[in-house]
């Protein structure tokens, strides 16, 4: 079964930065879609980025643009959230999500991993 787990999370102070990782198994990763999303409690889940299978579209939150970075390197099935300058709001889970099917839903989800910012 396709399976994901994220890393990288902790504790950071306002300005600092961290760099998640998401670790993929049970496929073929370089076919799909790889995603970052966050949530606070009792929000509604944000999209933070996209990444195509290849690498080379990705998208982000307006907000977040400049300040993070999505990444992958399907050679080791693995995919990476450069989170820099980071401010007291960016604190979340953050989790990474790949799409079913090419083209589809994200259906395959890690555990999630705690941002804190302090401010």
């Amino acid at each position: 079964q396709v399976q994901l787990v994220e890393s990288g999370g902790g504790l950071a102070k306002a300005g600092d930065s961290l760099r998640l990782s998401c670790a993929a198994s049970g496929r073929s990763f370089r076919y799909y879609t790889v995603a970052w999303f966050r949530r606070v409690p009792g929000k509604e889940r944000e999209v933070v980025a996209t990444i195509n299978s290849s690498g080379s579209t990705t998208t982000y939150a307006d907000s977040l643009k400049g300040r993070f970075t999505i990444s992958r390197d399907n050679a080791k099935s693995k995919a990476f959230l450069q989170m820099d300058n980071l401010k007291h709001e960016d604190t979340a889970v953050y989790y990474c999500a790949e799409q079913t099917n090419r083209r589809g839903e994200y259906g395959y989800w890690g555990q999630g991993t705690q941002v804190t910012v302090s401010s």
